[in-house]
């Protein structure tokens, strides 16, 4: 067998620094993809700032790592260079949102303090859309002499959604959870939903309202019902998101109210958590609100009951199509769960 011709000198040591790319791309995105669990953290307390992480990596070892704390301050790369201290020079920050470039009363411009630590390179997953930084972040930084690069990571643009809402719909970004049967029923023919699903799945819904700044439920489900919209997990008590209710009528001291859906953009909220009836649900999703949809789907056939989701006046099953994927899937004890993110132009 005739033996393979060596690469040439150049050839060579091209496929060596493609090699060489991938492998560091790969590993920025690891990074990211760490500091978008660590912004985890930050949510709900963070607002009105986002939740971002900052996750500070030197000789393939985390020196430092921050995310936003409540209030909004100290911001994450903040947090992450106090940890590190002097081993942040010459370290690489992966941060999810670009270090913001102005100067508050409340702290300085991250960006700023990165100069000042003496990292080396920083790689940020999304850009901030905030006019104030708007890729001055990054700007900032490569006229320091830091290496600074925006590679863009679905992973931190989701960690980021609530954030991105208000700058791209003027809006919070909006959960729509159902517990539906097999049949897709959310009670039986004579209301009775109490309970659809078993006690796990229902403790999840707690940790997602322990997510979530407000909490919605429609009228009639407030009247029937008098849900205390809370979370009961412990350790989280007092993460109970602010209680609003989609009604023309009037409801007690401490729930805001509001008349439609598209009022949700006079929220003071970045995620919220809507837990729908049928009318709730087909009047939010024909108005195009659902960001994310999450399904508890409990393993029992009802057969007659109230249907999930009302009349969405769609005139052929082609209009149905193409607006979902799915995000997430778990078991939860007996109930499945499904999440699924709205398609949407950016």
């Amino acid at each position: 067998m005739r033996a393979k011709k060596p690469l040439p000198k150049r050839a060579a040591a091209n496929f060596i620094r493609q090699a060489q790319r991938l492998t560091t791309a790969a590993s920025d995105s690891r990074w990211l993809d760490a500091a978008a669990r660590l912004a985890s953290r930050a949510r709900p307390e963070s607002y009105p700032n986002p939740g971002v992480g900052c996750i500070l990596v030197k000789d393939a070892a985390v020196v430092g790592r921050g995310w936003t704390a409540p209030g909004g301050r100290p911001h994450a790369e903040a947090a992450a260079l106090q940890q590190a201290g002097e081993q942040a020079f010459g370290a690489t920050a992966y941060v999810t949102l670009e270090p913001c470039a102005h100067r508050s009363r409340r702290g300085p411009a991250c960006s700023d303090l990165l100069i000042e630590a003496g990292v080396s390179r920083v790689v940020a997953g999304v850009e901030d859309p905030d006019p104030r930084t708007a890729g001055d972040g990054l700007a900032r930084l490569r006229q320091a002499g830091i290496t600074a690069d925006l590679l863009l990571s679905t992973t931190a643009e989701t960690s980021l959604a609530g954030y991105l809402a208000r700058a791209r719909h003027q809006r919070p970004h909006v959960t729509m959870k159902l517990a539906i049967s097999l049949d897709g029923c959310i009670a039986m023919a004579n209301g009775e939903s109490q309970w659809m699903t078993g006690p796990v799945a229902r403790a999840h819904v707690h940790s997602r309202r322990a997510l979530a700044d407000a909490i919605l439920v429609g009228g009639g489900t407030w009247r029937a019902d008098k849900p205390k919209l809370d979370v009961r997990l412990p350790g989280l008590e007092g993460r109970d998101p602010q209680r609003v209710v989609l009604t023309r009528g009037v409801a007690p001291d401490g729930v805001k109210v509001i008349n439609s859906p598209d009022q949700i953009c006079q929220l003071d909220a970045l995620y919220l958590y809507v837990e729908a009836g049928a009318n709730i649900a087909a009047s939010f999703l024909e108005a195009d609100l659902v960001d994310r949809l999450e399904l508890y789907r409990a393993p029992i056939v009802i057969g007659g009951g109230r249907s999930a989701v009302g009349d969405l006046g769609l005139e052929s099953l082609a209009e149905a199509h193409g607006h979902w994927t799915l995000a997430e899937r778990r078991q939860l004890g007996s109930d499945s769960f499904e999440a699924y993110s709205r398609l949407r132009q950016k």
